[in-house]
């Protein structure tokens, strides 16, 4: 079992060199449709399992709500740019414009919580704890990347 720290840090390792990667495609390709397919799904099922686990944790601590409803605000803000780049032509340089946006605004958000919201949800936890908490993020996680999976372009129209 590991805590819920260690396992998001790898999380956001794996997300860092996913967008390292989209960044290096051009073009309308099956490359960078797979490539950003799969961080979709892998940041979408992140967020949400992230949500159920630690963030659910905090906003019931008085200490913590301002950091928990934070990064949950962040999150949407992230999920909304994924919908607009799925619905953006990728062979166009406003997709590149928006998925370079949407790429600094995530690494900031992943940034933020490691170097500022983990230490201090670390200081109020027990270790019992954040290992409770990762079990529940191991737990949510395979569950929502279904959910991830399953849902589609459609479900950003307007």
């Amino acid at each position: 079992m590991t805590d819920i720290f260690s396992i998001l840090k790898s999380d956001h390792d794996l997300h860092r060199t996913m967008l390292a990667k989209i960044a290096e495609t051009s073009g309308d390709t099956a490359e960078r449709r797979d490539l950003f397919e799969a961080f979709r799904i892998e940041v979408t099922a992140h967020a949400a399992a992230e949500e159920q686990s630690l963030y659910a944790t905090m906003l019931a601590d008085p200490d913590l709500q301002d950091d928990g409803r934070h990064s949950v605000a962040e999150h949407k803000e992230i999920d909304d740019m994924l919908g607009e780049l799925q619905e953006t032509d990728m062979a166009t340089g406003a997709w590149l414009t928006k998925f370079k946006e949407m790429r600094h605004r995530y690494e900031h958000h992943i940034d933020e919580e490691e170097e500022e919201m983990f230490p201090a949800a670390q200081e109020q936890f027990s270790r019992a704890k954040s290992m409770e908490l990762g079990a529940t993020f191991d737990r949510r996680k395979p569950a929502e990347l279904e959910v991830a999976e399953a849902s589609d372009n459609g479900d950003h129209k307007n």
